[in-house]
This record gives C-alpha cells, sequence and structure tokens, in this order.
C-alpha cells in the first residue's frame, strides 16, 4: 500500500494508536498493577516467614527481658530469672539474626527496609551495654527501661517499612493493627516502670515525668488506631470486660500520674495486659484471614490481563512495523539535512564570515516525503537563510567596529607617540630635581596610556605601530614591560638569561608581560612584591610573573587556563577579561603559552613559555 502522500498526522496515529490502547490501557494494567501487586504477595510471605515473625517473638522476649530488668533492680532479686529470660532473648534475637540474613530474605529486602534493618541490630548491639547496667544495680529504673524501649522502638519503625498489601483497605487495617501492637509497647512500658518502683512506692521526678509520657502516648495511639479499624477487626477489643479491665487501668494510670503514688493493689495492670496479649493474637489472626481471599483475586487478575496484554501487544508490533518503517525513512531523509545544516553548513558559514572571507549562499536540497515532511524541509531552508544573514550583518558590525577601534586607537598612538618624543626633549633640558621627577611621572603615565590604547588595536586584529629591526636582549624586554605599569616600584626582576627576542616579537611580548605584571599587581596587596623571573628551556624561554595574592579558586582558574589556550574571538559583552583576550590574542600570533597556576605564597604564578623560534641565539650589544 503507498502511503507516501498521505499526511503525517495520518501516520503517526496509525502508528500510535494501537499500541498506546493496547500497552498504556491493557498490558500496562496488568505488568504495573497486578503483576506488581503479584510480587508484592510473594514479598511479604518472604517477609513475615523472615523477619515479622522472627522479629515479634523477639520483641516479647525483649519486653519480658526488660520487666525482669525492672523488677530485679527494685527488689535486688530474681537474678536466676532475669538470666533465663535472657537466654529466650538471646535465642528469639539469634533466630531473627539468622532468618533475616537468609539470601532469600535479603533478595526481597528494598533499600529503606535494608536502612531499618542496619538501624535496628545497631540498637540491638546496644543490649550488652543495657544489661551490663542492670547488673551493676546502681543505674536509674528509666534508664534501663528506656535503652530496652529504643530498640523496640527500631523494631516498630522496622514494621512501619513492611507493611506492603496492595490491597489499599487491608494496608490501612494493617497500619492500624501495627498501632495497637505499638499502643500494646507503651502498655508494657507503663507495667515495667510500675514494677521498678514497686507497690506502694512513689515515683520520682524523672520517673513520673517518663510515666506521664507514656500515659498520654499509650492513650493517643490506642485512640487513633481504634478510630481507624473496622467492626470486625475490633470486636476483641469491643468485649465487655475488656472494657472494664481498660477503665480499672485508666483509674490506676490517673491516680498515679496524680498522686506519684503507686497503688498497693497492680492487679489491674497484670490483668489488663494478659487481655490485651489475648486480644491483639486474635487481631492478628483476623487480618490474616482477610489477606488469603485477596491474594487469590490479584492472582486471577494477574493470568485474565497478562494474557490479554499479551495478544494485544504481538497485534500492536505488528501493525506498528508495517507504517514505522516508511515513516523512518523520511524522517531519517529530514533528520540527516537538519544535522548538515547545524553540524556542518551553518559553523562552516559562521567561521568564513568572522574570518572576512566571502561565503555564498546555499540552499538545501528538496526534501521528499510527505507533506509536512517537505513544509519542515522548507522551513529548515527559511532558517539556514535567516542564519546567513544574521550572521553576516553581525561580521560586518564586528568589521565596522574593529574599524572604529583601530582608527581611535591609531590616532590617540600617534598623539601619544608625538607626546612622549616632546616628554623625552623636556627631560633632557631640564635641571630641576623636582620638574624633572614630574616629568618623568607624566611620561610613565603616558607610556601606560600608549599600552592601553595598544589594546583596542590588538583586540580589533590589527598590528600596533611599534616595531624592532633588530635582536633585543630579554632583560630589555622585561624592564621594557615593567615600565608600562603603573607600581613599577613594587616588580622586581631576577638576572635573566643571555638571550635575545627577535625585533618583530619584541613590541607582543613587551606587551603580553606588561599585561601580566598589570594583573599582578592589581590582586596582590600594595606592601607585597611581584616577582618576573626568566630561564631558558628545551623549548625556548620561561617567563615567570608571580604575585603573593589571594589566589584564585579551582574552577575559575581552570577556565582562565582554557581561554589561554584557545585565544578565543574578543566578545564586547565580557568587557571585565580585556587584559585577558589582550594576553590570549599576543600569545597566539608569536605561539607563546600562558599558563597560570597557583604559586606557593598564596598568589598566582604566570608562565609564558616563548617559543625558540623568536629567540637569538646572542643578544647584541646596545647602542
Amino acid at each position: 500500500m503507498d502511503n507516501s502522500g498521505r499526511p503525517i498526522r495520518f501516520k503517526i496515529t496509525a502508528l500510535l494508536l494501537v499500541p498506546i490502547i493496547s500497552l498504556v490501557l491493557l498490558w500496562g494494567f496488568a505488568a504495573g498493577l497486578t503483576l506488581g501487586d503479584g510480587m508484592r504477595l510473594l514479598e511479604i510471605n518472604t517477609l513475615v516467614n523472615g523477619v515479622a515473625t522472627p522479629s515479634e517473638k523477639a520483641v516479647i522476649e525483649l519486653q519480658r527481658e526488660r520487666l525482669h530488668s525492672a523488677r530485679h533492680l527494685r527488689a535486688r532479686s530474681g537474678q536466676e530469672a532475669l538470666a533465663q529470660q535472657r537466654l529466650a532473648s538471646d535465642q528469639a534475637l539469634a533466630a531473627f539474626r539468622r532468618t533475616a540474613f537468609a539470601d532469600d530474605t535479603q533478595e526481597t529486602v528494598d533499600e529503606d527496609l535494608r536502612i531499618r534493618l542496619t538501624t535496628l541490630f545497631a540498637e540491638l548491639d546496644q543490649l550488652p551495654a543495657t544489661r551490663a547496667l542492670v547488673d551493676s544495680r546502681s543505674a536509674d529504673p528509666t534508664r534501663v527501661i528506656d535503652s530496652y524501649n529504643k530498640i523496640i522502638d527500631a523494631m516498630f519503625r522496622m514494621y512501619d517499612q513492611m507493611i506492603l498489601v496492595p490491597d489499599i483497605t487491608i494496608y490501612q487495617q494493617a497500619r492500624s493493627v501495627t498501632a495497637l501492637g505499638e499502643a500494646k509497647e507503651f502498655l508494657a512500658r507503663q507495667r515495667a516502670l510500675l514494677s521498678a518502683v514497686g507497690a506502694g512506692g512513689r515515683l520520682t521526678d524523672a520517673e513520673h515525668a517518663a510515666f506521664t509520657e507514656m500515659v498520654s502516648t499509650h492513650r493517643l495511639v490506642r485512640r487513633q488506631a481504634m478510630a481507624t479499624l473496622d467492626a470486625g477487626l475490633r470486636a476483641p477489643y469491643d468485649r465487655r470486660g475488656f472494657a472494664l479491665l481498660y477503665r480499672d487501668f485508666v483509674l490506676l494510670e490517673s491516680r498515679t500520674t496524680a498522686s506519684r503514688q503507686v497503688p498497693s493493689d497492680l492487679a489491674p495492670a497484670e490483668r489488663l495486659w494478659t487481655e490485651v496479649e489475648r486480644s491483639q493474637a486474635e487481631v492478628v489472626d483476623l487480618l490474616v484471614a482477610r489477606v488469603t481471599p485477596a491474594a487469590v483475586g490479584i492472582l486471577v487478575q494477574i493470568a485474565v490481563a497478562g494474557g490479554l496484554g499479551l495478544i494485544m501487544l504481538i497485534l500492536s508490533v505488528l501493525l506498528s512495523l508495517r507504517f514505522a518503517g516508511r515513516l523512518a525513512a523520511e524522517l531519517g531523509v529530514l533528520r540527516d539535512a537538519a544535522r548538515e545544516l547545524a553540524e556542518v553548513r551553518l559553523p562552516h558559514l559562521v567561521s568564513r564570515l568572522r574570518q572576512g572571507q566571502d561565503a555564498p549562499e546555499e540552499s538545501l536540497p528538496e526534501i521528499e516525503g510527505a507533506p509536512e515532511i517537505r513544509d519542515i524541509g522548507h522551513a529548515l531552508d527559511s532558517v539556514r537563510h535567516t542564519a546567513y544573514e544574521a550572521a553576516a550583518d553581525q561580521a560586518k558590525l564586528r568589521r565596522g567596529v574593529s574599524q572604529v577601534f583601530v582608527s581611535l586607537a591609531r590616532r590617540n598612538q600617534s598623539l601619544l607617540h608625538r607626546q612622549l618624543t616632546q616628554l623625552d626633549a623636556m627631560q633632557r633640558k631640564e635641571e630641576q630635581p623636582e620638574t624633572l621627577a614630574d616629568l618623568y611621572s607624566l611620561d610613565h603615565l603616558t607610556t601606560r596610556m600608549r599600552r592601553h590604547a595598544e589594546n583596542l588595536i590588538i583586540l580589533s586584529g590589527a598590528t600596533p605601530g611599534r616595531g624592532w629591526r633588530k635582536p633585543v636582549p630579554v632583560v630589555d624586554v622585561l624592564r621594557a614591560a615593567v615600565a608600562e605599569v603603573e607600581e613599577y616600584a613594587r616588580v622586581q626582576v631576577l638576572p635573566a638569561p643571555s638571550a635575545a627576542v627577535t625585533g618583530s616579537a619584541v613590541a607582543d611580548l613587551i606587551h603580553l608581560i606588561a599585561e601580566l605584571v598589570e594583573n599582578a599587581t592589581v590582586f596582590s596587596p600594595p606592601q607585597t612584591r611581584v616577582i618576573i623571573r626568566a630561564e631558558l628551556a628545551a623549548a625556548g624561554l620561561a617567563v615567570e610573573v608571580e604575585d603573593r595574592g589571594l589566589g584564585i579558586p579551582e574552577p575559575e582558574l581552570a577556565e582562565l587556563n582554557r581561554r589561554l589556550a584557545e585565544s578565543p574571538e574578543f566578545d564586547l559583552a565580557d568587557s571585565e577579561r580585556l587584559g585577558l583576550f589582550v594576553v590570549a590574542m599576543l600569545a597566539s600570533r608569536q605561539g607563546v603559552r600562558v599558563t597560570l597556576r597557583p604559586s606557593p605564597y598564596g598568589g598566582i604564578s604566570a608562565i609564558a613559555l616563548i617559543p625558540a623560534t623568536i629567540l637569538a641565539e646572542e643578544a647584541p650589544a646596545l647602542p
């Protein structure tokens, strides 16, 4: 079937309609929800057997050990019962560690649960220290109880991470049952604290504060959990006998909190604890009984939705392949044309225009295909034409700006040269020291003005008028560069090797080094010195300008070195880096490699490696 003349909208719709409907609505639903729910059911079963069940047994044993420890602190007896309970706790914890670190369990543990387990076992490692406090018989009961509390709290935080039931109703009820278990834990803490004080005893300030907090937290957690439980799961807690026991315990709590005096009869707490354990076990059994039907329903959904999704997936692939080939070929041609325009034609055009060369305009070849494809090809050609005009106009503007810069700079340079000549004549005639010093200062100021005028010429791509026909000694080049800097008195030139610079490169090197020295004096404290040293190297002559300023951060230093190495084109918008552009352009013109690096004194060392091609073998004698 020939579809070359059909609109691209038709092809895209025919290509994507069936895959979107089948994959997103059917296969996406089956794989993303039902299949994921099935995997979570398998994970739940593994986590219950490997983590939840053994950890619950460990919690029960730790609660008992905490109670025995509290009684031992009060009565100073019951050492044998405490030792037996510790043995039972160790056995439960060992079983928990063994199953939790089993390979099949670790495969189903996600990152969040693994973090919770790591935190839990870190708390369990503190259990020997807690037992040592109990054995010392001098520990504060609240401190001992709090140590056990931290371990059991870590257990409950782990339970929060383990609730993975895919059914939202069962998930909500499971959260409530877990909250009831946490309320049971706070009841156990109250029981342990009352046992530590003993019947008829009086609570200290710390014990009273801890007991008051336990009472409020227990009531709050229990009330919130009971409010979200449905009637079926709440039935064991709604029995009349349980309500009477809870009322008696609440009365005991209130009296203890108000008077700080523990009642002589702690039977209400013991009876309520026994009933809570039985009721909590019944609630857990009722919740587990609800999970099985939900799991069966999810597995049925997986089978049905997965089979239908597979059929639609095969159909989608067959239909998509029919239209994908033609559309891919047409889009491939369009892509190649756009890539050639973006990566070859426009960069080459802009590069030639910037260099002042002629760049004839060439249209893109005609792109065949659907009407929309041809329209895009025409739009690309319009973009190319617009880009050509913009680049040509920008090149003209840059050339115009450069010519203005050069014209103004040449005029200033001529006037400054005449001014220097006149100052030199005045200096020769003047004999008064004060006037002569002023003339020298004015001469130095004019020299700096000449260098700034030459900056405009260099940034415009032209060459300054100054030049030498014969080689000039390196030491004279360095001194001439220092003479063009405002704070020349701070600069120290170390003895230079016996070498000379060819006359054609002298002006550029003086200017380059002067810019580096000026930068060093500007960005270093006024009381410090700037050192210039020159040494012969295998590749030529290395001139180092070292300041003792505050330095430059590493990222900025790397960026400056990149600009110096690449010699980027001058950007009118970046007026803060004029000196950097001047140095980069001069270095590129003479083949000098300039590098900035941290100085051992905290400042920056600028190293200019002058190639041997612009060095003379011997320095001629100066006239």
